[in-house]
């Protein structure tokens, strides 16, 4: 479904060439000082321009129109809503019978028997996650001052030398083809002992979310799949005061699905962009045939590059939840 969360409730809507997407979110508490220009940094962040991205460039501004009453949340659902306005909807006009790979083109097809809007990948384009952005903003601000988000870009193509980040972009570019990358998301400042096991652990929680944003193959928290490698001696982190700071934080500040007050770490795998130019062989159904296939239209060589912000977000969101519910 399109809804999300416990108390801080989240409903996402919209498709990628409709008129507008946005984000409803139930369980603001009232009192919260907010206005549309709180939204201009993150936005920046998630939005189209460097190197790698998506020519396709919209304005983002944020309208919010319902659950604000003099610059202050009312404690009713918080309704923000964004337009479609850079568009050119002929670019998929022959998806719907030779579906792009690895995409939801088909499965979304198939799903809804032909009715779903297969322009731009409507539903499931990256663009929906524009609502989740906008939602993480307002979760920061139910987190408080006090907690602090850095969330960078870590490997891209398999290397970690982020020097050499921007040539290997340029080089898939060249070859008409994509990558993908690794975001780190590391969170300061959040209080002990949010979290509710067992199947609303913090964990299951995030994971839940991050895995609901498109591209997103894989999540790890701390010493993540290294912590399979390693010995219990090794990956204990051992507690050096009496506040339950660690002297390692293998476990990512998370211990039986609980914050232990230590910096969160998570990392997600996000895979390489779907829509190339690069010609590729796979099924048409207009033909009954395998056909080669170049795809046209606007798309990022490495959507992980705009990504670290919905990452990011994702974090926040399951945060101010749990924290409602503590």
């Amino acid at each position: 479904m399109n809804s999300w969360g416990n108390i801080f409730r989240i409903s996402i809507w919209g498709e990628s060439h409709g008129k507008q997407v946005g984000v409803c979110i139930d369980g603001v508490p009232a009192g919260i000082e907010l206005c549309e220009d709180d939204f201009t940094v993150d936005l920046s962040r998630r939005r189209a321009g460097a190197t790698g991205t998506t020519p396709r460039k919209e304005g983002d501004q944020p309208h919010i129109v319902s659950g604000l009453f003099n610059g202050y949340t009312t404690g009713s659902p918080l309704t923000i809503e964004f337009l479609n306005e850079n568009t050119r909807s002929s670019d998929y006009s022959s998806l719907e019978k030779h579906p792009r790979p690895s995409h939801a083109d088909l499965v979304a097809r198939q799903k809804w028997g032909g009715y779903n809007d297969p322009r731009g990948g409507g539903h499931f384009s990256g663009r929906i996650t524009l609502g989740l952005v906008a939602a993480g903003v307002v979760a920061k601000k139910i987190l408080g001052s006090g907690v602090e988000f850095a969330t960078n870009i870590i490997e891209i193509g398999g290397c970690r030398d982020s020097q050499s980040f921007e040539k290997i972009i340029e080089q898939a570019q060249r070859d008409q083809d994509s990558v993908g990358g690794v975001v780190e998301c590391r969170i300061k400042g959040v209080a002990s002992s949010l979290g509710e096991p067992f199947f609303d652990s913090v964990e299951s929680t995030a994971a839940h979310l991050l895995f609901s944003i498109p591209a997103i193959k894989g999540v790890e928290f701390g010493a993540g799949f290294e912590a399979a490698r390693m010995r219990g001696s090794e990956h204990n982190d051992m507690i050096i005061d009496a506040h339950g700071h660690t002297q390692t934080n293998h476990a990512g500040g998370i211990v039986g699905g609980i914050t232990n007050g230590n910096e969160i770490i998570v990392r997600a795998a996000i895979k390489p962009t779907a829509s190339i130019s690069k010609e590729q062989a796979t099924y048409n159904f207009e033909h009954n045939a395998i056909e080669p296939l170049s795809i046209k239209g606007r798309h990022d060589a490495c959507i992980a590059l705009r990504a670290a912000v919905v990452v990011e977000a994702a974090m926040a969101i399951a945060l101010a939840d749990l924290k409602l519910r503590a």
